[in-house]
């Protein structure tokens, strides 16, 4: 048995104990080191003696969000075909960064690219980036746009950088995620250049509110960003009114589609996101709703000069230029995995109506959920899922708030995870459905497990 085929046993025991394992992880930082030298080894040791060491200590540690039953945060578990082409994928160690260091990564990621425009219904002549995930996403796409911006300024922020260019204005939803804020900050644009829209409608920007923005500024390079899917109700901006108010007035609109995006490729959901594709570019994760492993996000711009623009390198000893695309010219990284084929196998395996009846699927277990639990003595609804995203709080008798405890009491269970978080100056409890193995037999044990941790914590208050 070599190092191999002992990684693969462990993959599949682990695997194969997700539907009885604790969703949470149990063990304690000193129960992961105590499996490992205290120290950096004197002498090498074999391969097949490491490989054992290090899954026996990453054991007591691992959360099982490839489990049915994890709904903290916008987590999918890999996909049957995506997972196993990863190992391929780390097995063949391609720099899949030019044509000419790996011609399949290439190749591959072309048609992955293809696919994913096609699915997500996007411009067919977009220009893509495979990422690590959306935050790398933002910050590609967003270089995109501030080269798009700048350029009708007559800067080459590129040539030149920032210092002396014109002031970039940045008008965002309130409720925008704050990996916007970390990309607007690794671009040198700085957090305070952030003025948040709102709107009468939680998590959504109001047409008059833009407009009025808009207007103080007239003669600004401005981006807009927009979002698809709130984090903590899933709501989303009107794009079919926003886009052509926004790029009336010469601005750039990006969308963070971290998983809202997604919607797009479902017939039944894409009203919610109608107008999407009017946008200047895009952000999203793979490891979120299309369930691709860690880690893969994807930065999709209109404008494909500016795209390349904004990444494209060339040193004298690079073969590029080549009838195949290069994918360095559209990301930020020099050397990199073939990160796109995990994508194309997942769509691969789920195609236009699998990849439909996925999203679809986690909608519905998502209300599920939250009518479950709602329903229960002690629990208010705060939003019911739109999408996949809801939130609920927990009361004492007394009125105290006990959402943080009924949340640890769950998953302290086992039985489930999910997570807090702040709405309306209350604490609250997440509910996230993303995975493409999230059964009615799941939803059913999470809704118990609210009720056994819900009835427990009130005998304890009386």
């Amino acid at each position: 048995m070599d190092s191999l085929d002992i990684a693969f046993a462990e993959a599949r025991r682990y695997l194969a104990s997700l539907d009885t394992r604790p969703v949470a992880s149990r063990g304690t930082p000193d129960d992961m080191r105590s499996m490992l030298p205290s120290h950096f080894p004197e002498h090498g040791m074999p391969a097949n003696d490491v490989v054992r060491a290090i899954a026996a200590a990453a054991e007591p540690g691992l959360t099982a969000n490839a489990s049915g039953r994890f709904f903290a945060w916008v987590k999918g578990g890999a996909l049957p075909a995506a997972l196993a082409t990863d190992i391929m994928c780390s097995a063949w160690d391609q720099n899949a960064v030019l044509a000419s260091t790996s011609p399949a990564g290439a190749v591959l990621e072309e048609v992955a690219g293809q696919y994913l425009l096609e699915a997500l219904g996007l411009p067919s002549d977009a220009s893509y980036a495979f990422v690590t995930g959306c935050q790398m996403a933002h910050t590609t796409a967003l270089a995109a746009a501030r080269h798009g911006v700048l350029a009708r300024q007559g800067w080459d922020v590129e040539a030149k950088g920032l210092q002396g260019s014109p002031a970039i204005r940045i008008l965002a939803n309130a409720h925008h995620h704050s990996s916007v804020t970390r990309s607007l900050r690794l671009l040198g644009l700085g957090s305070d250049c952030l003025e948040p829209l709102g709107g009468k409608t939680p998590g959504k920007v109001d047409a008059d509110v833009l407009q009025a923005a808009l207007a103080q500024a007239p003669d600004a390079p401005t981006i807009v960003i927009l979002n698809a899917g709130d984090l903590n109700i899933g709501a989303c901006d009107d794009f079919e009114v926003l886009c052509p108010i926004s790029q009336a007035s010469g601005a750039w609109v990006h969308v963070d589609g971290a998983f809202g995006l997604w919607a797009n490729a479902s017939p039944r959901l894409a009203p919610v996101v109608k107008g999407i594709a009017l946008a200047d570019s895009w952000a999203t994760d793979g490891h979120k709703w299309l369930n691709t492993p860690y880690d893969c996000g994807m930065a999709i711009t209109r404008d494909p000069q500016a795209h390349s623009a904004a990444m494209r390198i060339t040193a004298a000893y690079l073969s590029s230029g080549g009838p195949v695309r290069d994918p360095m010219d559209f990301t930020p990284e020099w050397s990199r995995r073939a990160r796109s084929l995990p994508t194309l196998a997942a769509l691969m395996e789920l195609g236009r109506d699998g990849l439909a009846a996925m999203v679809d699927r986690c909608c519905d277990h998502a209300v599920a959920i939250y009518d479950g639990i709602a329903a229960l003595d002690g629990a208010t609804g705060i939003a019911r899922p739109t999408m996949n995203q809801g939130l609920i709080r927990f009361d004492a008798k007394n009125g105290n708030n006990i959402s943080d405890a009924v949340i640890a009491a769950i998953n302290a269970s086992g039985e489930a995870f999910l997570s807090g978080g702040t709405w309306n100056a209350e604490r609250v409890m997440r509910i996230s459905v993303c995975g493409w193995n999230t059964s009615a037999n799941d939803v059913a044990r999470t809704v118990a497990a609210a009720g056994k941790a819900l009835s427990q914590l009130k005998q304890q208050a009386d």
